[in-house]
Parts: C-alpha cells; sequence; structure tokens
C-alpha cells in the first residue's frame, strides 16, 4: 500500500452548500434555498462517512473542516452529530483540529458556544472588508460594526480564529490598503488568509467586467504593490506568510489546509467536494455531485460521487508540486522524485536558481519572494516538458 499520503496526513472536508444570500465575486458552490431539511443531510453526512470509514479504516484524522456555502447556518446539533461520527469512525490526533467557516451575518453568541460544546475548535470568517461601501459592493450582508462584533464572540469562545479579506477591490489604493490591514491586525488575530479579488467568469462580477461595467478597479502594479504592502505589514507583526495568501502566527497555522498543501489525503463530503484517497496502492482523485439535490439523493442511494480517477505517478508528482510549492517550507525533491520516478529537468532547475526564483535548502527546492509573487511562471518552467 502506497504511504505518500502520510508526509501530509489526513482530514475530512465536509461541503454545506447554502447561503443566506450569493456574493456576485463567489465561484464556489454555493446555494440560496428557501427551506433546507437538515435532518436528511444530517443522515446523508453520516452515511458517507460510514461509505469512506469502510474504505479507509484505521486512519488518524488530524483535522475536519466545515466549509460552504455558510456552515455557520448549520445546526449546532448537526455539526456536534458528524464530528462525533467522525470520532466514532477513526481514531483522531490528541490535538484535532476542528474549523468551522462562518459568516458574521449569521453569529450568534449562543450558537457558537454551542459549536464549541460539538467540538468545533476553530473559526474562520469571511470578513472581507473593513468599511460599509466596499462591504455592499462585494454583496455582503453584515456591516463593518456587525463583523467586529461577531470577531469578539467567536474571540471569547474559541482559542483560535481566523478571517478572511479581499483586498485589490474596486476604488481601493495601496495606501488604503495599508490602513485596513492594519486596523485587522489591531483586532488581535492569530490567522489572516488575504487574497486578490480575481474575476472568475460565471458569477455576477464576471457578467459586468465582460460588459465594460465592473470599473476602478486596481491597475496591475496597485495590485502588485498591495501584495508587497501585505507580505511586509503581516511579517512585521508577527504573522509570516506560510503559504501564499495565508498568513499566521507561529502554531497558529490551519493545520487542514496543510493537509493539503503538503499532499496528504482528504476525504471530501458534501456536494462538489474534491477529495484525494489512497486506499490500496494508488491514490485517487474523488469529486461529489455538484448540485444539492442531485448529491442528497445520490448518497441516500450508496454514494455521493460522481467519479473517481485513479491518479498516475506523473499526475501525483505535478500535484505534489502545484500545491506544495506554494508554502514557505516548500516541497522535498526526493518525494518528488519518488513518485515522477525522475528527477526535475535540471536546465529548468538551474535557470530558476540562477534567477532567484527559488532557492534549494538541503532536499527541499522552495520559492523565494519574488518566485511566490509569479509563482504560476516558475511552476510551468519547472513542470516543462
Amino acid at each position: 500500500m502506497s504511504s505518500d499520503w502520510e508526509h501530509g496526513g489526513f482530514g475530512i472536508y465536509v461541503h454545506w452548500p447554502f447561503c443566506e444570500a450569493k456574493c456576485p465575486y463567489c465561484d464556489f458552490n454555493s446555494h440560496v434555498v428557501r427551506e433546507i431539511d437538515q435532518l436528511r443531510w444530517f443522515r446523508a453526512y453520516l452515511s458517507e462517512i460510514e461509505r469512506y470509514g469502510r474504505e479507509l479504516p484505521g486512519r488518524v484524522v488530524s483535522s475536519v473542516f466545515f466549509g460552504g456555502g455558510t456552515p455557520s447556518l448549520m445546526n449546532p446539533d448537526v455539526v456536534a452529530g458528524v464530528i462525533d461520527k467522525i470520532k466514532a469512525t477513526w481514531p483522531v490526533a490528541n490535538d484535532l483540529e476542528v474549523t468551522l467557516e462562518a459568516n458574521p451575518g449569521s453569529v450568534e453568541a449562543g450558537r457558537f458556544q454551542a459549536y464549541q460544546e460539538g467540538g468545533v475548535s476553530r473559526i474562520s470568517m469571511g470578513v472581507q472588508a473593513l468599511n460599509d461601501p466596499d462591504l455592499r459592493r462585494l454583496g455582503r450582508i453584515h456591516n463593518v460594526k456587525e463583523a467586529q462584533a461577531a470577531f469578539q464572540i467567536a474571540r471569547n469562545t474559541f482559542e483560535n480564529v481566523s478571517f478572511d479579506l479581499i483586498y485589490a477591490r474596486q476604488g481601493q489604493t495601496p495606501e488604503a490598503w495599508r490602513a485596513e490591514l492594519n486596523e485587522a491586525l489591531a483586532l488581535a488575530v492569530e490567522h489572516l488568509s488575504l487574497y486578490q479579488l480575481t474575476i472568475e467568469q460565471g458569477t455576477a462580477f464576471g457578467d459586468r467586467y465582460n460588459a465594460g461595467k465592473l470599473r476602478d478597479l486596481p491597475d496591475d502594479d496597485d495590485a502588485a504593490e498591495m501584495y508587497e504592502i501585505t507580505q511586509d505589514v503581516c511579517g512585521q507583526a508577527g504573522l509570516s506568510a506560510y503559504e501564499v495568501s495565508n498568513h499566521a502566527r507561529s502554531g497558529a497555522e490551519c493545520r487542514h489546509n496543510l493537509i493539503y498543501w503538503r499532499y496528504g489525503d482528504y476525504v471530501g463530503i458534501g456536494p462538489g467536494a474534491h477529495g484525494r484517497i489512497t486506499p490500496t496502492d494508488t491514490r485517487c482523485a474523488t469529486e461529489a455531485y455538484r448540485q444539492p439535490n442531485a448529491w442528497l439523493e445520490a448518497a441516500e442511494r450508496g454514494t455521493g460521487d460522481k467519479l473517481r480517477e485513479i491518479l498516475t505517478h506523473e499526475d501525483e508528482a505535478t500535484e505534489l508540486l502545484l500545491m506544495g510549492m506554494r508554502l514557505s517550507e516548500g516541497v522535498s525533491l526526493s518525494r518528488y522524485e519518488a513518485l515522477a520516478q525522475r528527477k526535475l529537468k535540471p536546465s529548468a532547475l538551474a535557470e530558476l536558481l540562477e534567477l532567484g526564483m527559488v532557492a534549494q535548502v538541503g532536499d527541499r527546492l522552495i520559492a523565494s519572494e519574488k518566485g511566490r509573487f509569479v509563482l504560476n511562471s516558475v511552476l510551468n518552467k519547472l513542470l516543462e516538458d
């Protein structure tokens, strides 16, 4: 049986696909519906956990992540029941981390307390902006005051709290982003996920952009300056960039995302959820049915998976590089070579080393600061034939 996944560990992702409103920039699998039969969804989640438990027995779960959608709309007893089922199905790490994504508009003190009592240990909050006009433009249903109140509730309930911000927004200047970032850091947050606004096709923002109606987006130079400000301000505050878009105090890194970036195994449960699992001596990519009702009915019939594909060793090596080079710790070259059954192309590696885009530290290949800024180009070079 292949044990490569052990380099990254094993986690469970649970997708809750429902939101109160659809944000215009969002291309995640999220839906707005009037009524949800949470008991039916709960039973489907339990069925999928049982199925994967039979296939992957004895694995030690180090992380559970409830993503969405807006998982803070889930009934606390549903969340607790899913966590209990995972613990009954697999052994779990002594320091198991259970993250739940929350939107500030759906936060109540009693609800958070119930999540904590049910086994959630970490909250990831979708704040996205710290001024009301930009929140309205982003289609968010909360305001800054509500976000700050929700953050304080989370801080008083959980040891580890993270929140997301989006930069390079309409009309935003580098100076305004610096001020907003300092305001965020003044909240004494342990972890920040900081993403540049990207215009995705198939979203409301994408449609507006195509019609020439999404105005005042920062140009490339301003967006690049905002990225540099992000690295400088967070670094000075003690939140290093352990991954391209994620900053944390030492020890507060998101363990679940580290499983992805270190190319471990993870079960994906819920509509549209992706997974990487190694049930025998080959790693498989899994993908669940995307539409909520289609997934629910399929899970009730016995499997929510729409497809399962066996990955070649070359596929695995490529994914290891694509994920691992995002991390400040980089990638093990010997692990890459064991999967690919060959070394990286020497001329490409030598060129990137000479340009200062990457560094080799012992067995590890690491993207430099300027290499991370153009990481896609670096990866394309490393993976060229």
